[in-house]
């Protein structure tokens, strides 16, 4: 018995639906995976196809993965804070952080300072930015770096440890949400198949950019408005003369820029939520 053509043409439809549906979810779970093996230290299944193409679309995740961070180092915060003392417990808290992403953003942010600092060409900033050895410039400048984090956070926290929650939030998702920016009006400058930037540095995609930015502004709607003003004021304001910066000193960007942006960003975050609770 033959099955009428009517019932094929309604049904069909509903299946290729069904399929690209799954298709769709299947993917987005692919992509997270891959966000969270490459941007922290967190075992991921071996079921995941991990792929250059998955990676780059993994951008997507970046301010979510600055959740996870923040969520994580929170909560070795409160954790600590039942023993130690408010300024050791933050300190805890900030090794936390270092060692949920394994440093990735701190060595990016160090290996920049080496190569802006010793180098004047672009041929000789990138290849100190390359060097696995880390300089006076690298030393002084991440210490600096983590000292700034360290007070801001004593100081945030002392007023108020729920205020430190979402002040941590807010930072760590903007913060890497503007350091993806830098990807749509810079091109890729590292012509190196080990560069750490190199998955992500093939393509954007405007979907990929919008949910990133949406996923980051979602806790910006907790802070008093002005103080969230302020936050992509300063924001937008870095964003600038850092792309001008990248953009004379490199003529594009790196992984290791990339990461830079994102720590002189999530510090600039700090320093603006304090300065307006204060």
């Amino acid at each position: 018995m033959s099955v009428p053509s009517r019932l094929i043409k309604v049904d069909t439809p509903v299946i290729n639906k069904w399929q690209k549906s799954v298709y769709m979810i299947k993917a987005l779970i692919h992509r997270f995976f891959n966000a969270l093996a490459f941007y922290t230290r967190i075992p991921c299944p071996n079921w995941v196809d991990y792929s250059d193409e998955q990676l780059n679309r993994a951008t997507a995740y970046f301010p979510l993965m600055g959740y996870l961070v923040a969520g994580f180092s929170f909560l070795v915060f409160f954790l600590a804070h039942q023993l130690f003392s408010l300024e050791l417990s933050v300190a805890i808290s900030l090794v936390s952080g270092i060692l949920f992403t394994g440093a990735f953003h701190e060595d990016g942010f160090a290996d920049l300072c080496d190569g802006f600092g010793g180098g004047w060409k672009q041929a000789d900033i990138l290849r100190i930015m390359k060097d696995s050895r880390l300089g006076t410039y690298g030393v002084t400048g991440l210490l600096l770096m983590l000292l700034l984090k360290w007070q801001s956070l004593v100081d945030i926290a002392a007023i108020n440890v729920g205020y430190l929650f979402l002040a941590l939030l807010v930072s760590h998702a903007v913060s890497r949400a503007f350091a993806i920016s830098l990807m749509m009006v810079l091109p890729y400058v590292q012509e190196d198949a080990l560069s750490k930037a190199k998955p992500i540095a093939k393509d954007w995609y405007k979907s990929d950019m919008t949910f990133a930015w949406l996923t980051a502004l979602v806790p910006l709607m907790f802070l008093p408005i002005e103080t969230a003003a302020w936050v992509l004021v300063v924001g937008g304001f870095n964003f600038y003369w850092i792309y001008k910066w990248y953009l004379k000193r490199l003529n594009g960007y790196t992984g290791d820029a990339l990461g830079a942006s994102q720590q002189i960003q999530e510090v600039c975050c700090y320093l603006v939520i304090l300065g307006a609770a204060t």
